[in-house]
């Protein structure tokens, strides 16, 4: 039953084919076997949630499916919080994210909290408070960051959907490593209240990974609305997402990349083929496929104004930090990289953080025009072939901080833009790693999205051996 997607056994539980406490203490079970060696669970709260089985009601939609929650945002009231850090040790959340109230609500059970990197800001989860999770596919390789948890358990069949959130690629780039569908919503699509307004000057929005398209968008319906006071709201969708899987798209222009435009980051012959062969599948669908892409991502500057922006978000964090847990943050309880992130964000100034935004927000309009012309753009999810555990040194910050750089170039981009992409599952390496490719679409089109990625996965199958 935990091989199927969340939607099968919220069908089978209303069926009476299975019962919500089997399906939880399965899930339950397969956690215990296989988190050991993965180590994607980082709080566990398995009795709390047999004790809420009772209480939920039959007619709840998704009855007694278990899930997962990352452990960044996605806040529980009563639940510890530590986005991957010590300086969080001690910490329990007092209020619900409205995501986390209307999931359960829904009737899902959650089962615990997913491993993240410190704070997120990275794109490997090998956080020096809990240790690397690893990749169900090779345990030697990187389950990707910052929802990298949330995708080795998904991956790995402990549920069939977690929650995820996305900075800079954080859920596409997790679900690209594991094998996974994850959709970036538009900016506003999903609010962050009701304990933030934004995150990282709105270019972090939450989301899920999972096995199905259908089940990214079934989720999605189910924690999308404006809540009074957010700071964005996104255009509305004509329909619920459900409701798009499956219909035909109509014939689509799309365009591709498979070298960054921008020429530095190092072209892979694993992402060429990704994109080349869901091209060739997307053109064998009826769809207007060429080369090209938005002349703005070979924009040099690009790189330099998210990465301040990133780095000034960095340093608000710590003085949050310091107040959400009474005492100061003193930058040596950092792992190198945000320190190394906060001191550098001190010595810019206001003038400096308002002018990044302002260059982001002419980035966004010149970005927009192209999809004047586009339907959609076909990318790689990942900047760089699945990597293995280390290859973002924790004592080599000009490495570590190259090759992230490198690995969200595909993605960032359209976190500052808050354009809605999506990742699916379309390649993979001689040694069976997962390689996946992003489409994107225009401000508020998820529902273009979830119809083309609905279209691919009927031709072509997802196939999730690290679930059985």
């Amino acid at each position: 039953m935990l091989e199927q997607d969340a939607l099968a056994q919220a069908r089978a539980v209303h069926k009476g084919e299975v019962s919500p406490r089997e399906l939880v203490e399965a899930a339950i079970a397969r956690i215990e076997a296989l988190d050991p060696e993965l180590n994607a669970v980082v709080h566990r709260r398995f009795d709390k949630a047999l004790g809420e089985l009772d209480a939920i009601p039959e007619s709840a939609p998704f009855r007694g499916v278990p899930i997962l929650l990352k452990d960044l945002g996605w806040a529980q009231a009563g639940e510890p919080y530590n986005a991957g850090s010590r300086t969080l040790d001690g910490v329990r959340v007092l209020q619900s994210g409205y995501g986390v109230a209307r999931l359960r609500e829904a009737g899902f059970v959650v089962l615990g909290r997913t491993n993240t990197p410190e704070w997120g800001t990275t794109i490997t989860t090998e956080p020096v408070a809990f240790g690397p999770t690893r990749n169900p596919y090779d345990p030697a390789y990187s389950a990707g960051g910052s929802s990298g948890g949330s995708a080795a358990a998904v991956a790995a069949g402990m549920v069939a959907i977690a929650t995820a959130s996305d900075g800079g690629g954080s859920i596409r780039i997790p679900a690209s490593l594991c094998g996974l569908v994850g959709l970036k919503p538009s900016r506003g699509r999903v609010s962050s209240g009701p304990g933030m307004g934004e995150g990282w000057n709105g270019f972090s929005c939450s989301g899920f990974v999972t096995r199905t398209v259908r089940d990214t968008a079934a989720a999605l319906d189910l924690v999308a609305g404006y809540e009074p006071g957010d700071p964005y709201v996104a255009p509305a969708l004509p329909r619920p997402l459900a409701e798009e899987v499956g219909i035909e798209p109509g014939r689509l222009r799309i365009g591709f990349v498979t070298a960054h435009p921008r020429k530095d980051v190092p072209a892979s012959p694993e992402l060429v083929a990704a994109v080349t062969g869901a091209a060739h599948l997307l053109e064998s669908l009826g769809h207007d496929v060429v080369e090209a892409h938005p002349a703005p991502l070979a924009d040099p500057a690009f790189p330099l104004y998210f990465g301040a922006i990133v780095a000034n978000n960095v340093a608000a964090e710590v003085e949050n930090v310091g107040q959400w847990r009474g005492r100061p943050v003193d930058l040596a309880e950092l792992e190198p990289r945000n320190r190394a992130m906060a001191e550098g964000a001190a010595r810019h100034t206001a003038a400096e953080q308002i002018r990044a935004t302002q260059w982001t927000d002419a980035f966004r309009r010149r970005m927009a025009a192209w999809w004047g012309r586009f339907d959609l753009l076909l990318a790689p999810s990942l900047g760089v072939e699945p990597f293995e555990l280390g290859w973002i040194p924790e004592d080599d910050l000009s490495t570590a901080l190259g090759r992230t750089a490198h690995a969200v170039s595909f993605t960032a981009p359209f976190n500052a833009t808050g354009q809605p992409s999506i990742s699916l599952p379309m390649h993979r390496t001689p040694a069976g790693l997962p390689v996946g490719v992003q489409l994107v679409a225009a401000m508020g089109r998820e529902d273009l999205l979830v119809r083309v990625a609905s279209q691919v996965e009927a031709a072509r199958p997802f196939e999730h051996p690290a679930a059985r």
